[in-house]
């Protein structure tokens, strides 16, 4: 057991797409290795860590979801997006969706999978696990990301060869698109936060905001290299940037670039997420690095088997392992 600034993993040993090609079939990712942090104070060995619960779905579990009481995780191989029950900490069944992949995201009820196998959007009721909708919507990359908020649901989409990215805002009361909104090229990934939506802009170097009330363009800040995946905490986005291995903050209510964090956190893959009062990211060897919030500080970083997709959530953090089939349980406080 490790006390790290404050919080106790609980345990975590052995913590460790376009569907099935997996993370490293991505536009525009950099071709470049990571390094870490290469600071011996805050390196952590996976090996010396133990799991609260250890999920065993097979395949190569990739996107999650948290929800009220349980998490959801997809299977590309298995065309499957599988149920983690939080109170029994045991595998509670799955539905099925044709490769999902670009994120996973629950809200009004349901659970949102895009689809590369149908090319479409996906909607799952919570309750009866049932697919009760599709949207005709189409992913705009494998490696993107959704979100929820403003009443509506958000997604990049094909721009069919245009010049632009597209934004798709979704109604869940229509199960349609109801607004589809110009963002800069090379934007694959959405998460919201302080009443917009934050898109990151991998070909530009940018993160752009919209507007949910008016959906227009309102910024755009310039972020480390090759950002994609991000999330958002303590009044900040934050980037995952995959060109040169930082991560960006940026504040929510001035759009400016407040830090950047070097976290050795470069090359195909990887996300982030926010939670427990800091910011946790994930790429293949190094499964798990924690950036405090307050401090903009890297305190610790695991070294190993293992990782690439992260969330936050129930009093623990969820990390899978992408190779190895299974989604590890990490308790904090």
């Amino acid at each position: 057991m490790g006390r790290i600034a404050g919080l106790v993993l609980l345990g975590v040993g052995s913590l460790g797409g376009w569907g099935s090609l997996g993370r490293a079939a991505q536009t525009q990712t950099p071709a470049v290795k990571a390094t870490g942090v290469g600071d011996a104070r805050v390196r952590r060995s996976m090996a010396d860590l133990r799991p609260v619960a250890t999920f065993r779905v097979g395949g190569d579990p990739d996107w999650m979801a948290v929800t009220a009481d349980a998490v959801w995780v997809t299977v590309d191989k298995r065309n499957a997006v599988v149920r983690l029950d939080a109170r029994t900490n045991k595998v509670d069944g799955e539905v099925t969706v044709a490769k999902p992949c670009s994120g996973l995201a629950a809200g009004f009820g349901s659970l949102w999978a895009p689809s590369c196998g149908d090319h479409d959007l996906v909607r799952v009721d919570l309750r009866t696990r049932k697919v009760v909708g599709r949207i005709a919507a189409v992913p705009a990359d494998s490696e993107g990301g959704i979100a929820v908020g403003a009443g509506s649901v958000w997604m990049m989409t094909d721009s069919k060869g245009g010049p632009d990215g597209v934004l798709l805002r979704i109604s869940p009361g229509k199960n349609a698109v109801v607004a589809r909104i110009r963002v800069p090229a090379g934007s694959y990934a959405a998460a919201f936060g302080g009443g917009s939506v934050w898109v990151t802009s991998t070909g530009q170097n940018l993160l752009t905001r919209v507007d949910a009330t008016t959906n227009k363009v309102v910024s755009e800040t310039k972020v480390g290299k090759g950002p994609r995946f991000l999330t958002v905490g303590a009044g900040s986005v934050w980037t995952l940037n995959q060109g040169d291995g930082t991560v960006s903050r940026v504040s929510m209510k001035s759009g400016r670039l407040t830090a950047t964090i070097r976290a050795g956190l470069a090359g195909h893959g990887g996300e982030i997420a926010y939670g427990a009062g800091a910011v946790w990211a994930t790429l293949e060897g190094f499964p798990m690095t924690r950036i405090d919030a307050g401090t903009n500080r890297v305190m610790a970083q695991w070294v190993g088997k293992g990782g690439d997709s992260i969330r936050v959530g129930l009093g623990s953090v969820w990390l899978t392992d992408y190779d190895g089939g299974v989604v590890w349980r990490v308790g904090v406080k």
